[in-house]
């Protein structure tokens, strides 16, 4: 077991990039190329390590309700809790600025996680245009059924897509935002779980945001509701 506090003979600690801490593998994110087709998207199974996947099962928000829901509303863990220190760290920054060809650090990020589908989410849409680059990180076993597998759309058709994720455990779906980036998934009912990052353009943006999914979680859990698909 690694040392808990900093050493003694002079050394630096490892910052929680380098290779031998890292929760995430950036390597195999730089070796997948970025897809052009309809929209520049990617995806990478076996994003986050599966030795950590254990841990991040059992630290994940305890969301109990549909719709994005913001970090901190509900309980989460402290192995979740680094890996998202770690998603809002320089070198992630670094990594998914060289693959879309944007300096990303201008920009704040925003982070939401899912627990729950209903049979009404996964509507059509192609994000805010607020989100510069919205990146998808599933937590579920492997998975089955046929709903719930967001499709990158050609158009604003289910059957016009140009590929289809199954929303597993440890796999990582990013894309840039545009007015056509169109996604969503056929309907899924029971726990769905995805971890929502964006870099947006500004931080007004998040804090609308984040109270928008606040009262539309409580709404959602007394009126019920729908979502979009992620």
């Amino acid at each position: 077991m690694a040392p808990t506090g900093p050493p003694t003979d002079g050394r630096t600690a490892p910052p929680l990039e380098s290779s031998s801490m890292s929760m995430l593998d950036l390597d195999k994110f730089r070796a997948t190329p970025l897809q052009h087709d309809p929209y520049d998207f990617l995806c990478v199974p076996g994003f986050v390590k599966k030795e950590h996947l254990e841990a991040l099962h059992r630290d994940y928000p305890k969301v109990d309700k549909p719709g994005s829901i913001p970090l901190g509303v509900f309980p989460q863990g402290p192995s979740f809790d680094a890996m998202i220190e770690e998603l809002k760290g320089p070198e992630v920054c670094k990594a998914f600025s060289e693959k879309f060809g944007v300096d990303l650090s201008r920009y704040p990020t925003m982070f939401t996680a899912r627990g729950m589908c209903r049979a009404t989410d996964g509507k059509i849409h192609p994000d805010s245009a607020s989100k510069v680059i919205t990146v998808l990180i599933y937590m579920n076993p492997p998975w089955e059924a046929t709903g719930g597998r967001l499709r990158i759309l050609r158009s604003q058709n289910l059957e016009d897509y140009a590929a289809e994720v199954p929303p597993e455990e440890g796999t990582l779906m990013c894309f840039r935002r545009s007015d056509t980036s169109w996604h969503g998934h056929y309907p899924f009912e029971g726990q769905r779980r995805a971890i929502q990052m964006n870099w947006v353009k500004g931080g007004v943006y998040i804090w609308h945001e984040q109270w928008r999914h606040r009262i539309g979680a409580w709404a959602k859990g007394v009126f019920g509701g729908e979502s979009k698909g992620y």
